[in-house]
């Protein structure tokens, strides 16, 4: 894959590029995208396309890559890191997807068919690059929280851990329900509003009498 020369294409044309094969994947999944298709709607020839990703599962991983780099460093640009409450700094980051969300819809609708994908192409390695991704964001996400409002004895690491895989799990079920429903920004909006109750159901079950307290 030529990721360096295709980055350094004019802006326009990388640009239609990505677009189109942005809206094919996320129309029609993995196993149904047609690059002829991408190329048709990008305005290019199928060999430019191929000279540039060796093939569709190439182009599938680099958007992928791409746009997630593209999310985290707008989230990490604006996260405040002085907030020391991990509770209140998951409902910074949710406020934050939100406000993303709603600034990148066809990137977000993409994010949504990638974690529904099925094909076996390409599942193990979404599943290994997502696992990936959750190890190395987390630790930057919780950095330097406040570990002295915990209740005492707490182990604080699978504390955390308890934490994100109820958040995941409570964001997989938000993701399956969007898929599935016509406006997806509806479903997300609903679910920002009722992860608020989990997060002070964790709170009241890891943090001591009076931790809540800023």
């Amino acid at each position: 894959m030529n990721s360096e020369k295709f980055l350094s294409l004019e802006q326009e044309k990388r640009d239609r590029i990505l677009n189109a094969a942005l809206n094919e994947f996320t129309q029609k999944g993995y196993d149904n995208a047609s690059t002829n298709e991408i190329v048709k709607g990008a305005g290019i020839s199928k060999g430019l396309l191929f000279h540039y990703f060796n093939n569709k599962k190439e182009l599938f991983f680099f958007l992928y890559d791409y746009f997630v780099e593209i999310i985290m460093e707008e989230m990490f640009a604006e996260l405040d890191l002085t907030e020391k409450d991990i509770f209140n700094r998951l409902r910074n980051i949710i406020l934050l997807k939100s406000k993303l969300m709603n600034k990148y819809p066809e990137i977000f609708n993409f994010m949504v068919a990638v974690q529904m994908e099925k094909s076996s192409e390409v599942k193990t390695e979404l599943n290994d690059s997502n696992s990936k991704l959750l190890r190395e964001h987390s630790a930057k996400l919780f950095d330097g929280i406040d570990t002295t409002k915990f209740k005492e004895g707490t182990d604080v690491q699978r504390t955390i851990n308890i934490i994100l895989w109820t958040l995941e799990g409570f964001s997989n079920q938000a993701l399956e329900k969007a898929r599935l429903l016509e406006d997806a920004n509806d479903s997300f909006t609903e679910a920002f509003e009722e992860v608020d109750i989990y997060i002070e159901m964790l709170r009241n079950s890891f943090y001591a009498e009076g931790g809540d307290k800023a």
